[in-house]
């Protein structure tokens, strides 16, 4: 009988097994044989264990720093009472600066008591380790303590490594105190309620992305925490809190609000420490900037030369309507810039009645076509109606649209923009101004009044003129226009262009004249199952109304496309002898697509029904497997139940 308290260490089929022999019944022998160099134990009649010692992977070192692998990786960090690991890119300028302080900090922190190992991984040679640790930028670095990872806080120069992981080397080192709070339903109505400002992120502890937004959070509640005032980041255990997270609506983790004075506002930040760190900054203290003489009121009106200004026009700061107007604006100060003032003598100065909200014109775009300023006097005006307010007067009849602006100001459609070389400077005002003024004298025009106009500098969208055809035109002025259901269409270029010109332009459009420019690759020759569409072909095949057809909006380069080729070809087959649906992908990289379908992460699958193509629907059904595709084809297709009702009569 094997001694008790003996404890055999063996790999089998690659896997470690631990057994004691202790437990082992009385009169069980254990018989040895041999196997070429290994050693097999038998056990009774039950178990074999190979006890050959397995080589560990070797380990390169580089000025001092270990070189890991996936090969080497995990026997090294979990080996290590603390490590500090770089992932890094070849080609990565901040790395090759990163580099040198790196290797003196190694040498260093190798001979210390205790000696620290420094290492680095090729992220770009080994990307499931990087995907592993979710690196999204290089240089990454991270803290392994027994194998389990930690974000790296500390300066990127040798003295400061050295200082930094000296300090978490410590053998009475402890983690620092969560900076995020944790509410519950017995302490977060005290908590935000008391506190001008604070951030809550609703979470799940199974959730993906919350576990990844986690240290992003911790790292920014750190920075915040000693803000003067502080601001505070705090979370809740949704699936623990029901009760909290069905009072504020919470039906998909993570989801974040900011809470001032136990008022929810939405949070539309980002989600990593820097953004989060300046979002909530920007987001402290009143929503509007008070404008105390004519000087203050003066300066913020001619900051704004390109937008427009928000002022609030007050009698005191006991006013409802003032309070209302700051709320209003939370939501919004990424999007105007809000002043207000309590001064009388500015009201008469301005033609305004205390008690009023002013939206100004910035002077460059004003006309003789539209107000100079628009007010709103409505005292007992909600957020929302304030809000409203300024969605309805936020663009000047023919303003400029920006890389900055077009997605707050210009996203509305029809949009038509004239292309040109804009420039308000003194030598070139007065050529920018030609131009506008003509956009503007069709812009007045009533039957264009659901036309969106702007200007916009030829230099800064070359993107959209060359996706309109119009980047190689040689004209001083070039005319796209983008309608309601996503498609684009470009003036062709005339001898002169005027007021007459454009407007003849427009009407042509109108009558359905002018055939929009469309992106398309090549129509394909062949066909396989899976059915390929092309910008050119979009319409013919998946809104034809005979037929149900999913299509698969895809790009080359992803690899849950990838992933998912080969169970949508099956879908293709199983479905193939349908002549009434049809299976169909298309590259929304090179093609466009109806505004309808649009896609904002691949793989997008839509399906659209035969008896309705003006209501695509989604899919977000989950695992995309064969079983779950088929089944929302089976449950939506309209020729199926066609087919079916045709049956049972």
């Amino acid at each position: 009988m094997a001694p008790k308290n003996v404890w055999f260490l063996a790999a089998l089929l690659g896997l470690v097994v631990v057994f004691s022999p202790s437990v082992l019944s009385e009169g069980e022998d254990v018989k040895t044989e041999a196997d070429g160099d290994d050693e097999i134990f038998t056990i009774g009649d039950d178990l074999i264990v190979d006890m050959a010692d397995e080589e560990a992977p070797k380990v390169e070192e580089e000025d001092g720093v270990l070189v890991l692998t996936m090969d080497n990786f995990d026997s090294v960090v979990m080996e290590e009472d603390i490590i500090l690991v770089e992932f890094y890119a070849p080609w990565c300028g901040h790395c090759k600066s990163l580099a040198p302080e790196y290797a003196k900090a190694a040498k260093t922190l190798k001979d210390g008591t205790p000696p620290v190992p420094l290492a680095k991984v090729d992220a770009t040679a080994h990307p499931d380790l990087g995907s592993r640790y979710e690196v999204q930028g290089y240089p990454t670095l991270k803290v392994f303590r027994k194998g389990e990872a930690f974000d790296y806080e500390g300066p990127r120069e040798e003295g400061g490594i050295v200082r930094y992981m000296k300090a978490q080397s410590d053998p009475n080192w402890k983690p620092p105190p969560e900076a995020v709070l944790t509410l519950t339903t017995e302490n977060f109505d005290e908590t935000v309620d008391n506190v001008d400002i604070i951030l809550v992120e609703f979470y799940a502890p199974w959730c993906g992305h919350c576990k990844k937004m986690a240290p992003e959070l911790e790292a920014a509640a750190g920075v915040l925490k000693d803000d003067t005032p502080p601001i505070q980041i705090a979370k809740v255990d949704a699936t623990e809190e029901k009760d909290l997270g069905t009072r504020f609506g919470v039906s998909g983790y993570p989801t974040l609000f900011i809470f001032r004075k136990g008022e929810k506002f939405e949070y539309n930040g980002p989600r990593e420490k820097r953004g989060i760190v300046d979002f909530m900054r920007k987001q402290a203290g009143d929503s509007s900037k008070l404008l105390a003489s004519a000087k203050d009121l003066k300066n913020f009106l001619q900051e704004g030369q390109d937008d427009v200004r928000i002022v609030g026009f007050f009698k005191t700061e006991e006013e409802g309507m003032y309070k209302t107007y700051l709320n209003a604006g939370n939501d919004l100060r990424e999007d105007y810039s809000f002043g207000h003032t309590f001064d009388h003598q500015l009201m008469n100065k301005y033609k305004v009645n205390p008690n009023s909200i002013v939206l100004f014109i910035p002077e460059r775009f004003q006309s003789k076509f539209e107000p100079k300023k628009h007010v709103l006097t409505k005292e007992d005006a909600t957020a929302a109606d304030i809000q409203s307010f300024y969605s309805a007067h936020n663009i000047p009849l023919v303003g400029q649209m920006t890389k900055g602006n077009m997605q707050k100001r210009y996203k509305g459609r029809p949009l038509l923009v004239a292309y040109y070389d804009v420039d308000w400077s003194f030598d070139n005002r007065i050529a920018t101004e030609r131009w506008r003024q003509i956009v503007l004298a069709v812009a007045k025009d009533k039957e264009f009044k659901d036309v969106t106009f702007a200007v916009a500098q030829e230099e800064e969208f070359t993107d959209q003129m060359k996706e309109l055809g119009l980047d190689d035109s040689g004209e001083e002025i070039n005319i796209g226009l983008f309608d309601s259901n996503g498609r684009k269409y470009r003036m062709d270029p005339e001898d002169e262009f005027d007021e007459d010109v454009l407007r003849d332009f427009l009407k042509a459009w109108r009558k359905d004249k002018i055939k929009p420019v469309i992106k398309s690759q090549p129509v394909p020759k062949k066909q396989g199952p899976v059915i390929v569409v092309v910008g050119k072909t979009f319409d013919k095949i998946v809104l034809d109304k005979k037929k149900d057809v999913m299509i698969e909006l895809y790009a080359p380069w992803c690899g849950h496309c990838k992933k998912l080729e080969p169970t949508y070809k099956k879908l293709a087959k199983k479905f193939k002898n349908n002549k009434n649906i049809v299976i169909a992908k298309m590259d929304a990289t090179a093609n466009d697509t109806p505004s309808d379908f649009s896609s904002t992460g691949f793989p997008t699958i839509y399906f659209a029904k035969a008896d309705d193509k003006k209501n695509p629907l989604k899919f977000e059904g989950g695992d995309r497997s064969l079983e779950t595709l088929s089944k929302f084809i089976e449950d939506n297709a309209s020729t199926l139940k066609s087919a079916k009702a045709k049956e049972e009569l």
